[in-house]
């Protein structure tokens, strides 16, 4: 059976790396025999210019009826453009279902001079951030606007679910499962009522799966955001709220020394998966073949093992992409001359 693939490569240097990323994915198919039926969708600036909206829901349609979801980037690529990226992933995902982030840092020893960290602080950083999608900033947000005492004030409601919070951490403790057993919490309990709701129930979830050898530890965002730089190493699993996720996303791209080598997977506990890139459009060089494909060439890997089950062909990816870096082969973002092109022939030459 062919497991149906919906690409979305958007705007930007989407079609060009997601380009990359179909390229792997045909060569993981002729090499693990299995099957790919790939179905291409416009989204974004491209779909709102021939549709009139960014996500049709023809779009959105094919997305639920596929195992996967491969998306490049949606954002504004000049100055006339006007589709808030957020508002569309979020409507895509929204309309998936789907409501856990997972982004994995694995800094490699070939390309620790490409962080503005010195070397001997990346020495063994393999971490996975997790966090929310639905709730809070990053998912339902409360807006409003009124006037008090002749000056305008502005609220943002930030809120979450009991439920929404428990199956977060559910993934993140079992996650930490297949990897060093150890969870972070990070949270402003100090602060905020939500991350008061956050840590109450990682304290309830962590006592049962404590037997089965989880630690876990909370620690707040100030203290994570210092430690992530002085000591990343430190980190397995890390898991937060939607809102502090997508600072905290930023904060460990700085790990590898650029966004275009992470992927990014937002997934549910049944349909397709999204995968994305967290590097965006790139205007500046959208249709050059300078784009990194690294991240979305990982995006291939988590595809592989979250939504179509297959461990050895995921594995064959990262270790493929690996191989390529230890060889010296690098994009432009990290020092090289390899083009987008070129980059992912080089780990398609290796992949075994």
């Amino acid at each position: 059976m062919k497991s149906r693939i919906v690409i979305l490569p958007g705007d930007g240097v989407g079609p060009e790396v997601t380009a990359a990323a179909r390229r792997v994915l045909e060569e993981i198919g002729d090499r693990f025999d299995c099957a790919f039926e790939f179905r291409e969708y416009l989204i974004g600036n491209a779909a709102r210019d021939k549709y009139g909206v960014s996500l049709t829901e023809v779009t959105l349609a094919a997305c639920r009826d596929a195992d996967a979801v491969l998306l490049g980037a949606v954002g504004s690529v000049t100055e006339d453009d006007s589709v808030p990226s957020d508002d569309v992933v979020r409507a895509l995902r929204r309309g998936l279902g789907v409501f856990v982030n997972l982004l994995p840092v694995c800094v490699h020893p070939a390309v620790v001079d490409v962080s503005p960290l010195r070397p001997e602080r990346l020495r063994g950083v393999d971490l996975l951030l997790v966090h929310d999608v639905t709730g809070g900033f990053a998912g339902r947000q409360s807006r409003r606007c009124e006037m008090r005492q002749g000056h305008e004030c502005v609220i943002d409601t930030l809120e979450c679910c009991d439920y929404e919070v428990e199956r977060v951490l559910h993934w993140a403790f079992r996650l930490a499962l297949q990897r060093r057993g150890k969870v972070t919490l990070v949270d402003r309990a100090n602060m905020w009522e939500v991350s008061r709701l956050w840590r109450q129930m990682a304290m309830a979830l962590g006592k049962r799966y404590a037997d089965r050898g989880i630690r876990w530890e909370y620690m707040l965002a100030e203290t994570a955001a210092m430690r992530l730089i002085t000591t990343p190493e430190a980190f397995d699993v890390i898991v937060t709220d939607g809102w502090l996720g997508e600072v905290l996303a930023e904060e460990v791209a700085a790990l590898i020394g650029s966004r275009g080598g992470l992927p990014l997977a937002s997934l549910g506990d049944g349909g397709p998966g999204v995968y994305v890139p967290l590097h965006g459009p790139q205007a500046d060089i959208a249709g050059q073949d300078q784009a990194n494909p690294i991240g979305a060439i990982r995006c291939v890997a988590l595809l592989l093992r979250h939504s179509l089950f297959n461990a050895a062909a995921a594995t064959a990816v990262e270790a493929a992409i690996n191989s390529a870096l230890e060889a010296g082969c690098r994009p432009h973002d990290w020092g090289g001359t390899l083009s987008t092109r070129q980059m992912t022939a080089e780990i398609i030459a290796r992949l075994h």
